[in-house]
């Protein structure tokens, strides 16, 4: 699904799990990322669920027990199994996270219960863990075109922007632009972060965190105005 112009969601395999096996040894910081990404996906899978005017326990079959003909039913049971494993990976997650803080106010427990040494050295403070900047994650997206007056516009997106983020989407799950297709419908009207690389000229790259909100009714076809590729 190249064109997003017209998102869906596609029945398919459901989302790549969140890996928690090896959350245990990401910084803090990389578990946040993960967790905000999770919750990302969840409200626009639920966004997705909303489009159809269906919830997680709304009967997807008529009374004598065949599938309503109102309802695309295989998009929305392959929704809602998506759903049900992202919540149980963000159980896992926020798991992770708890033992991490509880063993980082442990550590500094300790470092209180340690006895000062008689003679302090010299220590240059200047740059500390957190203040080390994200690894930017490869672009897996580049933009083709972009509509006058378009949500896309708005934002602040041009052509040959490369995409690094869209929401909680990036290089590792898109699944050919299935999952930006998927954001994009989840969060009709709500803002998206969107990271792209831009040429500044020469061998000179701008590194943009852009604001998108995808709605009807703005001119044109579709929630963005504008078309994307995979890179």
């Amino acid at each position: 699904m190249n064109n997003l112009h017209a998102p869906t969601v596609l029945s398919g395999p459901t989302t790549a799990p969140v890996a928690n096996g090896g959350s245990a040894h990401l910084s803090l910081a990389e578990l946040q990322r993960r967790k905000d990404n999770v919750e990302g996906e969840l409200r626009a899978l639920g966004g997705v669920l909303d489009s159809h005017g269906v919830d997680m326990n709304t009967s997807l079959l008529t009374p004598d027990g065949f599938p309503r003909a109102d309802l695309d039913v295989a998009q929305i049971r392959t929704t809602r199994a998506r759903i049900i494993r992202l919540r149980n990976d963000y159980k896992d997650l926020m798991g992770v996270i708890e033992k991490h803080l509880h063993d980082h106010f442990a550590s500094l427990q300790d470092d209180e219960d340690e006895p000062e040494p008689e003679v302090v050295a010299s220590i240059d403070t200047t740059e500390l863990r957190d203040s080390v900047p994200d690894v930017l994650d490869p672009p897996f997206a580049k933009v083709n075109t972009v509509v006058d007056n378009s949500p896309a516009a708005a934002a602040g997106l041009q052509p040959g922007d490369l995409i690094r983020n869209f929401g909680y989407v990036d290089h590792s799950n898109h699944d050919n632009l299935k999952k930006v297709a998927e954001c994009v419908q989840g969060n009709e009207g709500q803002n998206i972060l969107v990271k792209v690389s831009r040429s500044g000229g020469g061998t000179r790259t701008h590194e943009l965190g852009l604001t998108l909100t995808p709605r009807r009714g703005w001119g044109g076809r579709g929630l963005l105005g504008c078309h994307i590729l995979p890179y």
